[in-house]
């Protein structure tokens, strides 16, 4: 087995250690990192250090999405819906041409997901939309499933600004309202993931509506 072979795997299994690390280390920690950005919230260039940490977090499939915690208390919605959806989407960006060096077994587990299947059956902006605005759906599972199938990337683009930024802004304003006090049961309140739902479920039924009209048989 030569060196080129080799470097996938490798890469993989420091993916997975790293996030194991991360995980039981306690750097994952929100709490820690808010303390942090609390310290230089009056600096400019925490919103640029802020939004590339989510980008290299996103880029090798770790929690990003965990950054909710520490620019939410600290950013009105708008800001905070910014610099989520900025970080997101450049590591979104990021991952759709990482994943494409990903090895075989690592690409052979992502396809046997439903949300690979539907995007490979249904490339287009409003599914994407759908997923990316659904709670708690994993956004690096659209990444890698995108750039496996090398799905449109205007597309790909467009769906994480805006399906990032809507879901985004009505997270923040729940826990900037609370400011630290915001729990997760407050985010799990049916008034404020049901409007995203409603919003990824109405969007499904339009692309599987026009996915059937489509295959009609002309007459």
């Amino acid at each position: 087995m030569n060196l080129a072979t080799l470097k996938k795997p490798a890469i993989i299994l420091i993916l997975i250690v790293t996030g194991i690390t991360l995980e039981f280390s306690g750097i994952l920690d929100t709490g820690k990192w808010l303390a942090i950005a609390r310290e230089y919230n009056d600096r400019w260039w925490l919103v640029i250090v802020l939004i590339l940490l989510q980008a290299i977090m996103f880029t090798f499939a770790l929690a990003g999405s965990l950054f909710l915690w520490v620019v939410a208390p600290l950013y009105p919605p708008v800001m905070s819906a910014f610099i989520l959806a900025a970080g997101g989407t450049l590591g979104g960006i990021m991952a759709y041409y990482f994943s494409r060096r990903l090895t075989d077994d690592w690409v052979s587990r992502v396809e046997n997901s439903h949300t690979y299947r539907l995007l490979h059956k249904h490339d287009n902006f409003f599914t994407l939309f759908a997923f990316r605005v659904f709670p708690a759906f994993p956004h690096s599972l659209i990444n890698y499933s995108s750039g496996i199938l090398q799905v449109k990337l205007s597309h790909f683009i467009a769906a994480a600004l805006l399906g990032i930024s809507i879901k985004s802004f009505i997270y923040s304003k729940v826990i900037y309202s609370a400011t630290t006090s915001a729990s997760i049961d407050e985010l799990l309140n049916i008034s404020t993931y049901g409007p995203l739902i409603l919003i990824s479920v109405i969007t499904l039924v339009g692309v599987a509506i026009k996915y059937k009209m489509s295959d009609k048989p002309e007459k």
